[in-house]
């Protein structure tokens, strides 16, 4: 049986989060405080205290979410847990993912998460962005459907962000077209087609101008061969030139997250059990529907971190 974290993105953050696992790991909030010292501010006080409008805001979330995923990692290795042999991050996630496999110092990762979460949020006024998800049509009808409304001409485009699992796609854009967008979609038969609370339109063009600072801000970090492969959103390839991976960080700011693919290529690479350190459980639910043959798991607490041990040793 081979092991693949998998590291969450924004989305899973709430106030009080990992705050049992604390009390039992001291690696939560040392974890914490390392990113505090770099952001200048008590990035624990944030998680566990709010307020919730602050922890949410795209710059804070990040470091939260990055502190979160590396904290569980190494809460897993203080218990005993097997270090993995291959991992992924979704969107935000990928940076936790490079941290974990010594590709990126944590508080290097600290650093470029909070300037990348500044980046995206200056690169669309408040507003003028927007997300959204569409569940129950296939992933050729989302992007249909995202060219149907694109108007260039106007400055109002939409396009397909996020693959996340089969019938589950995310859109994002400008906010009319992502308007539009949602009521094509509901009478296209969409299950669901709701707005998200995100003002910041990830993973498309619009991107383009926070892309361009981030790359000035990844030539300054020292990137490592990771040592174990890292699967990148990109282009669902590791990469072990620093050069390589840079850019695939860089790119991915514009390009869609292919979650879909992602998880098929860590099952290429060997992976049967895939964990997800940090808060929440929204890429287990997401990778059970993707391969039903994968054993997934959430880490979060104390309780699921035994639990998740326990099975480890069945299965191996």
């Amino acid at each position: 049986m081979t092991l693949a974290f998998t590291f969450p993105g924004q989305g899973s953050q709430s106030i009080g989060m990992l705050a049992g696992l604390a009390e039992d790991y001291r690696q939560v909030q040392e974890t914490f405080a390392e990113a505090s010292q770099v952001l200048g501010y008590d990035l624990w006080e944030l998680t566990q205290q709010g307020p919730e409008a602050r922890l949410n805001a795209t710059e804070q979330t990040q470091p939260a979410m990055l502190a979160a995923g590396v904290a569980v990692a190494r809460a897993w290795q203080a218990a005993g847990g097997p270090s993995p042999a291959l991992a992924a991050g979704h969107s935000l996630g990928e940076y936790a993912a490079l941290v974990c496999a010594g590709s990126l110092a944590f508080v290097d990762a600290v650093a470029l998460v909070a300037a990348r979460g500044r980046f995206m949020q200056e690169a669309v006024p408040e507003g003028q962005g927007a997300i959204a998800a569409l569940l129950g049509l296939d992933d050729a009808q989302a992007l249909q459907i995202c060219d149907s409304v694109t108007d260039r001409a106007a400055g109002n485009i939409v396009s397909a962000v996020n693959f996340n699992a089969p019938g589950q796609v995310v859109i994002a854009g400008h906010a009319g077209a992502v308007g539009k967008a949602i009521v094509a979609a509901q009478e296209a038969g969409a299950r669901k087609a709701i707005k998200l609370p995100m003002s910041v339109p990830v993973h498309c063009e619009l991107m383009v101008p926070a892309r361009e600072r981030l790359v000035a801000k990844l030539d300054g970090v020292q990137v490592n061969a990771p040592q174990f492969p890292v699967v990148h959103n990109a282009d669902n390839r590791s990469h072990e030139d620093a050069a390589q991976i840079r850019d695939a960080l860089a790119r991915q700011l514009t390009k869609p997250v292919r979650w879909v693919e992602s998880v098929a290529a860590l099952r290429a690479g060997g992976a049967t059990i895939l964990v997800e350190p940090g808060p929440g459980r929204i890429l287990t639910g997401l990778n059970k529907r993707i391969d039903r043959s994968l054993k997934t798991m959430a880490v979060h607490d104390s309780a699921s971190l035994d639990k998740a041990l326990t099975e480890m040793q069945v299965l191996t």
